[in-house]
């Protein structure tokens, strides 16, 4: 392998840590753990200090319009192929809740690749997007400058919504 590879993987494991120490500290304040929850938070941002240096040192960060375009090939490459791929596989194996992510995430990638085209659109025009509230539903993630009564992804009720500061 290469120094190349390995900033890859390191920048991989640093980040899958940082999304799994987050979700231990959750899990740790619900069980009533709140110095146990800081130490998982505090682990995961040192993690995420790792994991932005890596992908500094692959050159992954570059200007706005680059990186809109980055993303919107990777939402893109999620919903048209990624994903379909890995719903068919839990449909063949009958595995219910990992149809139900899939499908979610399925869903607000193409949600997340349209907000980044009109991002990259005002963008070209020389502007920022309006300032707005945006909001994340915390049951399949959608993205959305007004909270829905009901989302229209997974039915989720507003109060599942929370705005993103």
């Amino acid at each position: 392998m290469s120094t190349t590879d390995n900033l890859r993987t390191a920048f991989a494991g640093e980040s899958q840590a940082n999304r799994k120490y987050l979700a231990f500290a959750k899990k740790a304040d619900e069980e009533g753990y709140p110095q146990i929850a800081r130490l998982f938070r505090a682990a995961a941002e040192a993690e995420t200090v790792h994991a932005h240096a890596h992908f500094r040192v692959l050159g992954g960060v570059k200007g706005t319009e680059a990186n809109l375009e980055a993303a919107i090939e990777g939402e893109g490459e999620e919903f048209k192929k990624m994903y379909p791929a890995f719903i068919a596989e839990a449909e063949k194996e009958g595995s219910k809740q990992a149809l139900m992510s899939f499908n979610f995430a399925n869903a607000v990638e193409q949600v997340h690749y349209n907000l980044y085209n009109g991002a990259l659109e005002s963008f070209k025009q020389g502007k920022d997007l309006p300032k707005a509230p945006i909001f994340v539903c915390g049951i399949c993630g959608n993205t959305v400058n007004e909270a829905p009564d009901k989302c229209p992804i997974c039915g989720a009720p507003k109060a599942r919504f929370a705005e993103v500061k």
